[in-house]
């Protein structure tokens, strides 16, 4: 009775102990709510309500959140790609794999932040082993042979998780970007001819200057048909 009475003078809930999956959720928050620019350790420490100091027993240094706050991306992926039922044998592979893949880009457009930190790690997590050894499965179903796998994730590259990755952004350097295309036009006359006419409505909506969901969906089909052929033929 002593103890209740002893807590309940002090008007605080009991404290939520430290660890390396709250430390995440944190990080993860921190990074949608304002991007990586805006997960320090410093801010990340104030989330959680912790000294700098102590977040070190748990994550041993930025390059370590960001390791894991992708694998934790990662597994929100598997996690709902997990609940997808649909036939995948035979000519059912190619909309199950379509399906899986915008499935997992979902979730990417709520962490519009993620494709820059997977881009950045330099091997594969066990978590994006599984997602990708699910993809291959559903190819398998389809008939493809081992080969032809092989083939599909590198022509799939990133967007086998649900991004494409940017070759440039022409609006990336600021100022008046009409007038700097302007000023290109005599040397580089096709490519801004290009700009000049193709226009993306929001790209910041999305997940890239060129990676709109429309841009997206044309490539991946394009793959995917392709890929289609080619089984037909394995």
């Amino acid at each position: 009775m002593r103890r209740l009475v002893a807590r309940n003078k002090a008007g605080t809930e009991p404290r939520v102990p430290l660890s390396r999956e709250r430390v995440l959720r944190a990080a993860v928050a921190i990074a949608d709510e304002g991007g990586l620019r805006a997960l320090t350790m410093r801010r990340l420490a104030e989330e959680v309500g912790a000294e700098a100091m102590s977040l070190y027993y748990h994550v041993a240094n930025k390059d370590e959140v960001l390791d894991g706050i992708a694998d934790a991306v990662v597994e929100e992926i598997n996690e709902v790609v997990g609940r997808i039922d649909v036939p995948s044998r035979g000519d059912a592979w190619k909309a199950a794999v379509r399906r899986r893949i915008l499935s997992a880009r979902e979730v990417l457009l709520r962490h519009p932040w993620a494709p820059g930190v997977f881009e950045s790690r330099t091997a594969m997590s066990p978590a994006v082993l599984r997602y990708h050894d699910g993809l291959i499965g559903l190819m398998r179903d389809g008939g493809f042979s081992n080969d032809l796998c092989h083939h599909a994730l590198h022509a799939l590259g990133s967007r086998a998780l649900g991004f494409s990755q940017e070759l440039f952004d022409p609006g990336s350097g600021g100022g008046d970007d009409t007038a700097a295309l302007e000023g290109m036009a005599a040397e580089l006359p096709h490519l801004v001819g290009m700009f000049m006419e193709v226009a993306h409505d929001d790209p910041d909506s999305t997940l890239g200057w060129c990676d709109d969901q429309t841009e997206f969906e044309f490539g991946l089909d394009v793959i995917l048909d392709g890929l289609d052929r080619l089984r037909a033929q394995d």
